[in-house]
Formats: structure tokens, C-alpha cells, sequence
């Protein structure tokens, strides 16, 4: 199994370190301890957002961006780093109308004290703006030497195809990824017609909320308390009749090949058709080697019958 896979121009480690903790649950000694210790074990791919995280208090939006940037600039070694953000829903700049996707691009070189951005996603598509306009401003982003490759995450597929086709037809900078939800207790939200656009044009998946909030790392069971900014979202798949045969297949592959239940979860969504690179956040250091031995884990056709049949 090879350890990087492309991304358009762009080669990435197999799994993209979500940066939406770094400044809300993770402080900028344990960002930096994390980051750390990603690049260390061969990881190469940050994702983050210009609306993170403005939803906590006395925040803004940007914070991720900033200690990313700060992370970049007292580390050295930028372009050993494959940075992918994504814009469209910063408070400041909302939308996607050519002016907003510029000044958002913007501030975000700014924040990430680098001068291009490796990746960059419509975060949510703008149904109000014509997909001339959109993908006209991300090509001039492009053009600029300010972006290297666009994507668009949380999009329609008759949006995307429609913007795939403006870029086709116009010649324009076109989409080599996008970013959907999409797990083993959250399938619906990817296969199917999503799926198929990115098989015909070959992009490249990105999948957030890849173990589900947590859910997916087996740390929610039965009568457990977890301590967790999002142990609501994750408690609530046991409630459902997925959630618990979905766990039941994880433990036993993950007991039989000695690894974590986490490792399991990203190994099989890193072999679904046209996933690149599950993200995954980790809040501390200790939660990593679970992530990143992704890289190594590849399962055999039996397991992942296993675990797509209990994921029906």
C-alpha cells in the first residue's frame, strides 16, 4: 500500500490532520504538539477553514489559520506541507460572489503566513451566484499563483457538475477534490450520484466527520460519559440500530488484527472508491497513532464486506 496519494498536482499523506480543534478544543501548545508529531510520523496534509472557530466564544474566525500559520513559520519547511482551507463562510466574508472569494483568499494567505494555498474549497456552495462567477474568481486565484488546486466542499451535484462544466468549457481552473461527509454511520451522504460525479471527472474525496464526531473511535458505548465537546452528535448513532452493529464489526476486526477501532474505521473508508485522505482531528497528542497507522493498515476483502454489510 503506497503511503501518498495525489490530489490533482499534489501528493498527501493518506490522512488529512483536521485542524477545526486548533483554537477551540486544543490551545496553541497542544496545536503545536500535534502538528508536531504529525509531520514527525510522515504526515504532510492540514486541513482547516477561514470560519475556524468562530463559534466559540471571544473567537472570531481564523484561529485554526493563525497557529497553523504560526505553526509554518516558527517550523520552517513549508513546502513539505500540503495546506488545504476553504472559504465561503467566514463571518467577514460570506458567499461566494468573485469580490468575497478574493478577499477571503486573502486573508487566509494572511493568516497562514504563506504566500499560496496548496487546496482550496468552496466551504458551502452559494445557489445565488452564477458557477461563471465562482469558478471565474477561484481561476483568477489560480492564475495568480495564490492557489495551486480548487475543490468545493458541501456542494449539490447538479451544482457541481455545473461548475465542472463552466471550467471545461471556459477553460478554466477546475475542481481535483471534494469534501463531503461521509463515514461508515453516514453513507447516504456520499454514495450514490456524489460518488459518480467524482468517478467521471476524477476527483479526488476528502471525507469529514470521518469517525463521526468520535463515535467511530469505539470510545461511546452503552452507559458510558465521554467528556467531549461532540459526545452529543457521536452518543446519538447508538440510538440507532446502525451504530451498535457497526461498532460490533469494528471490535472484532480490530481485535483480530491487533489495532485500533479508530484504524479500522479510516482503513475503510480510505479504500472506498476515489477517497484520497479521510480527515481526522486529534485533540492531544496520544490520539494520533491511532490516525496516522492508516497508512499501514490495509484490509482484506473479507473485513471490508464485514464492514459495509453492517454498515447497510
Amino acid at each position: 500500500m503506497t503511503n501518498t496519494n495525489r490530489i490533482g498536482a499534489l501528493e498527501v499523506f493518506p490522512l488529512a490532520l483536521g485542524g477545526n480543534v486548533f483554537g477551540w478544543t486544543a490551545d496553541r501548545d497542544g496545536s503545536f504538539a500535534v502538528l508536531d508529531a504529525y509531520a514527525a510520523g510522515g504526515g504532510n496534509f492540514v486541513d482547516t477553514a477561514d470560519v475556524y472557530s468562530a463559534w466559540v466564544d471571544g473567537n472570531h474566525g481564523g484561529e485554526s489559520e493563525e497557529l497553523i500559520g504560526e505553526w509554518l513559520a516558527a517550523r520552517g519547511g513549508r513546502d513539505r506541507m500540503v495546506v488545504a482551507t476553504k472559504g465561503g463562510a467566514h463571518p467577514a466574508h460570506k458567499g461566494l460572489r468573485r469580490e468575497t472569494i478574493k478577499a477571503a483568499a486573502e486573508d487566509s494567505l494572511r493568516r497562514l503566513r504563506t504566500d499560496h494555498i496548496d487546496l482550496y474549497y468552496t466551504h458551502y456552495d452559494d445557489p445565488s451566484v452564477p458557477a461563471e462567477e465562482i469558478v471565474g474568481a477561484l481561476d483568477e486565484l489560480v492564475r495568480e499563483g495564490k492557489v495551486r488546486e480548487i475543490a468545493a466542499s458541501n456542494i449539490e451535484p447538479a451544482r457541481l457538475e455545473e461548475q465542472l462544466a463552466v471550467s471545461d468549457r471556459e477553460g478554466l481552473a477546475k475542481f481535483v477534490a471534494v469534501q463531503p461527509q461521509y463515514n461508515l454511520v453516514s453513507r447516504d451522504t456520499y454514495e450514490g450520484e456524489p460518488m459518480r460525479i467524482a468517478e467521471r471527472n476524477g476527483l479526488a474525496a476528502v471525507p469529514y466527520y470521518a469517525l463521526a464526531s468520535g463515535f467511530l473511535t469505539g470510545k461511546y458505548r452503552p452507559g458510558s460519559t465521554v467528556e467531549s465537546a461532540r459526545a452529543g452528535k457521536a452518543g446519538a448513532y447508538l440510538k440507532s440500530e446502525r451504530g451498535p452493529r457497526v461498532l460490533a464489526a469494528l471490535d472484532g476486526i480490530a481485535k483480530e488484527r491487533d489495532v485500533s477501532v479508530a484504524t479500522v474505521a479510516l482503513a475503510w473508508l480510505r479504500a472506498r472508491p476515489t477517497v484520497a485522505a479521510p480527515i481526522a482531528s486529534a485533540r492531544t497528542v496520544q490520539q494520533l497513532p491511532a490516525l496516522m497507522a492508516i497508512a499501514e493498515l490495509e484490509l482484506t476483502a473479507e473485513e471490508t464486506e464485514r464492514l459495509t454489510d453492517a454498515s447497510a
